[in-house]
């Protein structure tokens, strides 16, 4: 079995161009509510080999907001990055959840994804 990590890459890997998902989100899908800070480990020990097929800007804190904490990567490249794909931030820095948020992956989808993984 794939080890936490991987599987939040995985995940994160399933968000669309355009969209976004909190932490906490990612970590809901995968079993464990209260691992949101683990996710933000996960993303955040990318090394640069896989940063290119893990779209880790697409995951922001859950009140919609980008909080990245990485030396390599500063907040305003993860919004950079995020508004190249059609995000919009208002004037505070916020996502629209309803317009942006993506709707994550059903358990059936979840355990294909893993199985094939």
């Amino acid at each position: 079995m794939a080890s936490f990590f991987d599987q939040v890459y995985l995940v994160v890997q399933q968000i669309p161009p355009g969209k976004v998902a909190s932490y906490g989100q990612v970590a809901a899908i995968l079993g464990s509510p209260r691992a949101a800070r683990t996710v933000g480990w996960a993303l955040a020990s990318l090394r640069e080999s896989n940063e290119a097929d893990v779209p880790w800007q697409r995951v922001i804190n859950s009140q919609g907001r980008v909080s990245i904490r990485n030396l390599r990567h500063a907040m305003a490249e993860q919004q950079a990055l995020l508004e190249a794909e059609g995000v919009e931030f208002d004037a505070r820095g916020y996502v629209d959840w309803r317009r942006f948020g993506w709707d994550g992956l059903s358990p059936v989808e979840l355990e294909a994804l893993l199985a094939n993984s």
